[in-house]
């Protein structure tokens, strides 16, 4: 039988943490990485991720898209269905930093997007509602791809591993923000539907 949250209790807690600059100012993530690794002991190692707004101002109008791939063939798949669905203004690698804690990764590319107008009218979906069936079909039927983050002016970076290193790895210190969060453990305390709920 599925328990509802508040109805189950996991004895350990996970690693949470925010940052938020109130006046809107933006600054690095070296920050949050710092303030989660003082929960270290607290997460497992197994998942720990950031979430991070206002971090995509030139594009602010866009969704940037993160997606894993896991390889070459899952990404031109991904790819042909994404331009069927979405203007590309710009796609790239996300820029990472291999460590001996990560040595290891998917292809992880980001596009920053704007649903096709044609597109939206088939569907006869609102434009958010669009972008979360686009994602939705794209995590469950593309096999070898996953997005991970689908919002305006914001992303997630996630992955196997404690969140600092996580955070060393996607180079955050690189990066700003006015909002930050931190997440560590995997799988995680609140018995949530989706896996991309938690950074």
């Amino acid at each position: 039988m599925l328990k509802l949250e508040g109805d189950i209790r996991i004895p350990a807690g996970c690693a949470i943490a925010a940052v938020l600059n109130r006046s809107g100012q933006r600054f690095d993530g070296s920050t949050i990485i710092a303030s989660i690794a003082t929960m270290h002991k607290r997460s497992n190692g197994l998942g720990g991720g950031f979430a991070a707004y206002g971090v995509y101002p030139q594009y602010r109008d866009h969704y940037a898209l993160h997606i894993f791939y896991d390889d070459a063939g899952a990404q031109q798949m991904c790819e042909r269905y994404l331009m069927h669905h979405f203007r590309i203004t710009e796609r790239e690698p996300v820029p990472v930093r291999y460590t001996r804690k990560i040595a290891r990764a998917p292809l992880i590319w980001r596009y920053f997007a704007l649903p096709r107008e044609d597109s939206l009218s088939r569907q006869q979906l609102g434009e958010e509602d669009f972008v979360a069936a686009v994602v939705m079909t794209i995590n469950s039927d593309l096999g070898g791809a996953y997005v991970v983050s689908s919002g305006r002016n914001m992303a997630a970076f996630k992955g196997e591993g404690y969140p600092e290193d996580i955070g060393e790895f996607f180079r955050l210190e690189e990066y700003q923000a006015y909002l930050w969060t931190a997440h560590g453990r995997f799988p995680t305390n609140t018995p949530g539907w989706w896996g991309g709920a938690h950074p």
